[in-house]
């Protein structure tokens, strides 16, 4: 069986990729460490209890929530067992199906998600946002969502 060898990425190409992967791991552990030391809330927690937020009935289902913040359903469940013992969120059996669960945004946990907000956009803006225009902005947009569609929405 014959095999193919791909050239190296030439440097243009080994910048931009570096690059990318750089900037997202140090503007996460950033702000990670900020949420945490202000609010005592990890990123991960914070992504969980904004999409539950902006959810209607303050709630989704596990495997929707799952989805949406790109963890696999067995770390939902750990993050959601964390989470419920903090007192932040509950969860609720789907009475549709008997099958399905809910995880539902309790009213510490919209309190501290409306605390913590306002440290997580301000860290955004400074760390990220601050360094472009308007318009390099729409670019990047526009980029990322040619790499993997609809990730900009």
């Amino acid at each position: 069986m014959a095999t193919e060898t791909l050239p190296e990425l030439d440097p243009v190409e080994l910048a931009a990729w570096r690059g990318m992967l750089r900037v997202h791991s140090s503007l996460v552990r950033e702000l990670d460490a900020e949420l945490e030391a202000v609010h005592g809330l990890p990123l991960s927690s914070y992504e969980v209890l904004v999409f539950l937020n902006a959810a209607p009935d303050r709630q989704l289902r596990m495997a929707e929530l799952a989805e949406r913040v790109l963890l696999s359903r067995s770390g939902m469940t750990r993050l959601i067992d964390r989470l419920e013992r903090d007192g932040v969120v509950e969860r609720h059996t789907c009475s549709r199906d008997g099958r399905g669960c809910y995880a539902a945004l309790t009213a510490k946990g919209e309190e501290l998600v409306c605390s913590a907000r306002l440290t997580h956009l301000a860290g955004v803006r400074e760390r990220f946002l601050a360094h472009f225009g308007e318009e390099e902005l729409r670019h990047l947009a526009t980029l990322w969502d040619r790499v993997v569609p609809g990730a900009a929405a």
